[in-house]
Parts: structure tokens; sequence; C-alpha cells
């Protein structure tokens, strides 16, 4: 979540004005800060197996294992004014500002994830590893990559760097990423995973072919291709996606934001993409 320190510390203030008392409010502002965090290491569901493995494993009944990749990042921003304890001992970040880490996070990644949700899903994938194994994928990868990339303020060559190990992570056989779970709620994800390099984009007079392909893909995971859809939003933008492709795309974009809609350049982009996209 971009800025989550300021999320949180909303939601805590909000809670104790609630309670009508007054103090709650002071002892906040005497005595709590709120960090903003980023952090980056992929985490698929626990299956049953899992817990099949953890229990011969360990010889015990763990119910809540967490499964991850050897990689790791936390990146952190904020006041300590008490102190702080020595995490960066254990690889921890403290940056003054994570927003630089957050959108490559957001775009390199999670952007990622969800074009391989959609786009490789139609393609009959089911996995991750499955989808970056696909060369048509892996083309699809490296050209949202370098629209993203265009638009981030980390050093190019740490982006490139980034891009290099993600390849790696995705192809990780032992991590066994459903591309189903990744594909659930585009409605909140494709909003800060997507939309922010398309703005930038199409601010500057391009048509980004990367961040149309998502989109076009969720238009037909919409449509039923691919897996399946799970949306806190289904019921809204499930209906706006059946129909004729033309007015499925508008009222896609509509949702997404009228602004999108009202750009013809690019409603004509992803109604061409969607139109090869969920093709028979």
């Amino acid at each position: 979540m971009p800025d989550n320190g300021a999320v949180l510390e909303s939601a805590v203030r909000e809670m104790a004005r609630h309670t009508g008392r007054p103090e709650l409010t002071a002892a906040i502002d005497r005595c709590a800060t709120f960090a903003t965090t980023v952090v980056d290491r992929i985490t698929p569901r626990t299956t049953d197996e899992d817990l099949a493995a953890v229990a011969a494993a360990t010889g015990l009944a763990d119910a809540a294992p967490v499964v991850t990749e050897p990689f790791a990042e936390w990146v952190i921003s904020g006041e300590f004014p008490a102190g702080r304890p020595r995490w960066e001992e254990a690889g921890a970040r403290f940056v003054a500002d994570v927003t630089p880490y957050e959108q490559r996070k957001l775009w390199l990644l999670n952007g990622a994830h969800s074009l391989l949700a959609y786009a490789g899903g139609i393609r009959g994938r089911t996995t991750v590893a499955d989808a970056v194994a696909d060369p048509v994928c892996r083309d699809w990868l490296a050209e949202w990559w370098a629209e993203a990339s265009r638009h981030l303020t980390l050093p190019h060559e740490e982006s490139v760097a980034y891009r290099t190990a993600l390849l790696d992570r995705f192809a990780n056989p032992r991590i066994r990423h459903a591309l189903a779970q990744i594909a659930a709620d585009g409605s909140q994800k494709l909003p800060v995973r997507i939309l922010p390099v398309l703005s930038r984009e199409r601010a500057v007079g391009r048509v980004p072919q990367g961040a149309v392909r998502v989109l076009a893909a969720w238009v037909c995971h919409l449509r039923g291709r691919g897996v399946p859809v799970t949306d806190t939003e289904a019921a809204r933008i499930v209906p706006l996606a059946q129909g004729p492709l033309p007015a499925a795309v508008r009222g896609i974009l509509t949702f997404l934001g009228p602004e999108l809609a009202a750009d013809l350049t690019l409603v004509d982009a992803v109604r061409g993409q969607a139109e090869a996209l969920c093709a028979p």
C-alpha cells in the first residue's frame, strides 16, 4: 500500500476520535509516530501440502506456516524519537523517502505479476513460474518493464539488477505462486500497479503497449478468459465487461477513470489488444 504510514496514522486517529476520549488523541500526539515501509518478498498462499510438509519436518501441527522465497527486502522511512531497534543488522534499510522503492516494487514486481496473471492465464499458464517460462510472456514482461523503468527515480543500474533478479525469482519452481491468487481484486491493484505508468506515458504522447496489454488482458479476464474472477467489485465490473467488446473496453476504462475512457487513442489501443487476447 503506497504511503502506508500515513494511511495507518489516519486510521488510528479516526479510531481514537470515535472512542470519545480526547486523551487518546493527545497520547498519540505525544507518544506515537508512524513509519512507512516497503516489504518485498514473494509469499504464496499456504496450501494443505505446506501444512503436511511442516508437520513431517518438525513433528508440530502449525496451522499458519508461511512459505517464502530466499529474497527479502525491507525499506523503512520515518521518525523514531525514542530510538529504534537496530533492524539494519538484520538487513533492513532506513531511508529518507520510500517512494522510489514503493514504485519499483509496485511497478516492476506487482505490475509484472498482474500482467502474468491476466495475460499468462489466458495463455493457459497457472503459476508465475509457468508463465515466465513462456517466451511470449517473457517478451511481454520486458516490454512492460521498459515502460515502467523510464519513470523510476532509482539509479538505472539498480533497476536493471532488480529486473534481472525478478526473472530468477519468478522462475523459482519451489515457489508455486498461483496466477489465480494474484489475479484477485484487480480493481484494487491495477490503479496502483499499472495506471501510474500509463498516465506518465500518455502525458508524453506515448501509447505504452505493455500497460495497454495488462488492461486488455484484464478486460478479457472479466469476460471469462483465463483464471476465474475473484474481485470485491465483481458485481459492478463483470457486467461492464460483457457484450460487444468496444463497449466493454469503454465501460472498464470508465470504471478505472473517466479520463481513460475519454482518451480515444488509448481506448482504441486497449480494444485492439483485447481483440487479439480474447480471440478463441
